[in-house]
């Protein structure tokens, strides 16, 4: 019965595949599915905006010792992310390609989360480095194993769209609940330093219901494996393929000048506008807020006029209300208004970035016959590190030659006040504006993609049908009795099976 068996996998497995790439996933499977990108996008963001005051502030860390810190973990992560995507391209389980990575970084992140946010007084600079780097390793497990699993289960150009759209608005909503968390733990009489706390447990308490319910939520379709194996080599070799530069260069602008503009929200509000941390802070919010409103829109209009289209329409849209925030009323709801209308294309850009690079693996697979999906997705991870580090510091380092003070009480000239509101506003915008330009060219449309599923499906159905089969066994006979090629093999095979 064992080759019967086989058979049965086999057929059960193909089936499987099938049904995930046919069907649309309801609602409530991607939703629960996409839970997960809330301790992700909550374990990343007070990482980057609250740990370094966090450990200068109340821990008592020097600035230059944090700061290096940060510089070391950012050069970790350049070669830490494409070496986990060619590994994860070269590893196949029982259990699925890409949902082992999730399971596997979890505790990684859990434990790196804590020692984190846990810290004592006293700490130096190489504590806080050893256990960025361990919470890097879990969240990039996990962010790397999420966004291929749903590159996998979902490989048709409008579900893909949805799917990472469902993504990106639960990453919305963890930044949301991750920024407002302090905010609460103040009101409710906690210190700055139990608000930080707050955060790690946060994020070490969401983590393990949430990657179960994504297991349970959506499974992983058997993936096909090669038997050739992508290196080092066929890496920087994908670097230089056209469409993927191209959107490796429109991710890295539209991640960065959000993230440049977040930087120096605080700064400029209260230098230029005179409003509080705690008033800046409220704006902030509303950005996020208005990203996760027009988090359905995005997918909608993607599976209408296609992906780089919307990504296009998306990052002008940020161009215009980002620049807007400089001649908007200083007082009344003008300036709020802005900051909302600005945030609603945000949920556009990482989710739409994604879905476009999934495309782009399935191009690649059916010229090279070589699924690099981990390598592909850790272009992303890895390069928008970078981008944002060397944008953020080469921000600061103009304020500081321009003489901007960020003291309390301290008085800016107009240059450094202009140059501080320039690079709030306008370079943010100028790199949406970069970034729709540079889209604008991009050619996997809906109709070629669909083309190339279609020879994959052909490809693959093809190689199905000349695999060899396994042997049934017929009455009691064994195997043997198929293979005998000739009558008399095969009543000499069947009168030996009779005789044992």
């Amino acid at each position: 019965m064992r080759p019967f068996k086989q058979a049965f996998n086999m057929t059960q497995k193909q089936g499987n595949a099938a049904f995930m790439a046919a069907e649309r996933h309801p609602g409530w499977r991607l939703a629960a599915f996409a839970l997960l990108s809330i301790p992700l996008s909550a374990m990343l963001l007070p990482v980057t905006m609250y740990l370094p005051h966090y450990y200068t502030s109340d821990l008592g860390m020097s600035l230059g010792a944090m700061t290096w810190a940060y510089a070391a973990v950012r050069l970790f992560d350049l070669v830490f992310d494409p070496g986990l995507g060619i590994v994860m391209d070269r590893v196949d389980t029982r259990f699925g390609r890409f949902r082992p990575w999730v399971v596997i970084g979890t505790p990684i992140a859990m434990v790196g989360i804590y020692m984190l946010f846990m810290a004592k007084p006293g700490v130096t600079g190489l504590y806080l480095l050893f256990w960025m780097i361990i919470a890097m390793i879990g969240q990039s497990m996990g962010q790397l194993g999420q966004m291929a699993w749903a590159a996998q289960a979902a490989p048709q150009y409008g579900e893909r769209a949805r799917v990472y759209g469902w993504v990106q608005g639960f990453t919305l909503l963890g930044m949301l609940i991750i920024l407002t968390l302090p905010v609460v733990v103040g009101k409710l009489g906690g210190s700055d330093v139990q608000g930080v706390q707050a955060m790690g447990w946060l994020v070490i308490c969401l983590l393990p219901p949430t990657v179960l319910l994504a297991l349970f939520a959506l499974p992983e379709p058997p993936v096909r494996v090669s038997s050739s194996r992508a290196g080092w080599r066929a890496y920087w070799t994908m670097i230089k393929r056209p469409n993927v530069l191209r959107l490796l260069g429109v991710d890295i602008l539209l991640g960065t000048a959000p993230t440049l503009a977040g930087t120096l929200l605080f700064y400029y509000f209260a230098a230029v506008r005179g409003i509080d941390r705690d008033g800046a802070a409220q704006l902030l919010l509303l950005f996020f807020v208005g990203g996760l409103a027009g988090a359905p829109f995005w997918p909608w209009l993607a599976r209408r006029i296609g992906k780089h289209k919307t990504v296009m329409f998306a990052a002008i849209g940020f161009a215009i209300m980002q620049a807007g925030v400089l001649i908007s009323p200083h007082g009344g709801w003008g300036g709020p208004l802005v900051m909302f209308m600005a945030g609603l294309p945000f949920a556009a850009f990482s989710a739409q970035m994604r879905a476009m690079m999934a495309d782009v693996r399935d191009e690649i697979r059916l010229e090279t016959g070589v699924d690099q999906s981990g390598m592909l997705f850790s272009l992303l991870t890895g390069s928008i590190k970078i981008g944002t580090t060397v944008a953020i510091f080469g921000a600061f380092q103009l304020l500081d030659a321009v003489g901007f003070k960020d003291d309390p009480g301290a008085t800016n000239s107009k240059l450094a006040l202009d140059t501080l509101s320039y690079l709030f506003a306008l370079a943010p915008a100028a790199m949406g504006l970069a970034a729709a330009w540079l889209i604008s060219g991009h050619k996997l449309t809906s109709a070629l993609h669909g083309e190339i599923r279609r020879k994959l499906e052909e490809r693959d159905g093809a190689e199905d049908a000349a695999a060899p089969q396994p042997l049934p066994e017929l009455s009691g006979a064994p195997a043997a009795v198929w293979a005998a090629g000739s009558p008399e093999g095969i009543l000499a095979a069947t009168t030996k099976g009779d005789a044992s």
